[in-house]
């Protein structure tokens, strides 16, 4: 992996990302749980302009396992996916499990959601799994407290997350796969600050902020990023983790975040909700019955230049399946260009303008 910042504007980063592919930061990471992105091709991603997606350790470990991926030749080839892959370790689907797991500072014990059966992640062995997928970007194992434990446990889970931290660190890793530290910390600066600093010294090729949207105050996440930040190297690409409404991504670029993931628009997308500049459209809503215009006139996707809004409320009122992919096409082509307009308005040095047109626009609400 190479890492090249080329223009800082107001804390925004315009930068390059060498993977299997070219990848210019900012970068929105569509999710792939199972090594797709519901509802799409692979062919459908790729054309939209996504040359980066994220899928899950865990639930590729539990289905359909290593074994089988392997024998594809990895991740890319079993998903005929000519881009490049971040895997997330699986830690955050492994403690949400909450009762059905054991953590301990050796690893985490936890039952599959799937069969009941019981499984043992260390840091090593997920980083093996990543490894085996032949990942391009692999994230260590780490405990993401949940919003609202006290400090003292919070601290408890960081001194974990840095024990395992330090054993990723040191695992020699394949040339093909770059490795990822994660801050954690909760909402206390002081523990922030430990956590970043500490995993800014191991030898990681870029550090994620986790931790993100689990449920405190919209400022108060704004407020940890800005603070953890300051304590991040600058030489190393930093990722949200998990972050995905427009309005935060375009904060946190401002404040140099270059990375981010959420299911939100493939989620959204599903249950009837499209992405526009001025808010969110509920295609649910009878108003749209007759509606001939496309969902917005001004996108380029295949969805918005062949259908309207009315016909994708039938669509989804009839339970069709093509409304998924349409709505998805929509949603992620949204995305892909929001980051495009970020970047531009990064080249040309008016990011600070962009951001503050866009945040007012979206502040008209949604239909």
């Amino acid at each position: 992996m190479d890492f090249k910042c080329l223009k800082i504007d107001n804390g925004a980063r315009s930068s390059l990302l060498q993977l299997k592919n070219t990848i210019k930061l900012p970068v929105f990471m569509p999710v792939g749980t199972q090594g797709i992105v519901k509802a799409l091709l692979p062919d459908m991603l790729t054309s939209i302009g996504y040359k980066l997606m994220l899928s899950n350790t865990y639930h590729l470990y539990l289905r359909p396992g290593i074994e089988i991926i392997e024998a594809f030749g990895g991740l890319h080839k079993f998903a005929n996916f000519n881009g490049s892959i971040l895997t997330d370790s699986g830690g955050f689907q492994v403690f949400s499990l909450s009762d059905l797991r054991k953590v301990a500072i050796e690893g985490v014990r936890f039952k599959s959601h799937i069969d009941g059966s019981y499984h043992f992640f260390t840091p090593e062995k997920v980083l093996d799994l990543q490894f085996r997928f032949k990942s391009d970007i692999a994230m260590v194992l780490d405990e993401c407290p949940a919003y609202g434990l006290d400090k003292s446990a919070t601290e408890k889970s960081l001194n974990i997350t840095l024990n395992w931290a330090k054993r990723s660190s040191v695992i020699e890793r394949p040339k093909d796969t770059a490795v990822f530290g994660i801050v954690q910390g909760g909402i206390f600066e002081d523990l922030r600050k430990k956590s970043a600093l500490e995993i800014s010294d191991m030898n990681f090729d870029g550090i994620a902020i986790g931790g993100l949207s689990v449920g405190e105050p919209l400022q108060q996440m704004y407020d940890t990023v800005a603070f953890t930040i300051e304590h991040l190297p600058k030489d190393k690409p930093r990722y949200a983790m998990g972050v995905g409404r427009p309005e935060d991504i375009i904060t946190l670029v401002g404040f140099g975040i270059d990375m981010f993931d959420c299911v939100m628009p493939t989620r959204n997308a599903r249950n009837g909700y499209l992405f526009t500049d001025f808010g969110n459209i509920n295609i649910k809503n009878a108003i749209y019955a007759k509606d001939k215009s496309p969902i917005d006139e001004h996108c380029n996707c295949y969805t918005c230049k062949n259908f309207s809004r009315g016909f994708l409320r039938h669509l989804y009122k009839a339970k069709e399946l093509s409304f998924y992919t349409l709505a998805t096409i929509h949603n992620l082509t949204y995305y892909y260009n929001l980051i495009q307009s970020i970047k531009d308005a990064i080249k040309k040095g008016e990011f600070e303008q962009f951001a503050k047109s866009f945040l007012e626009k979206r502040r008209y609400g949604n239909s």
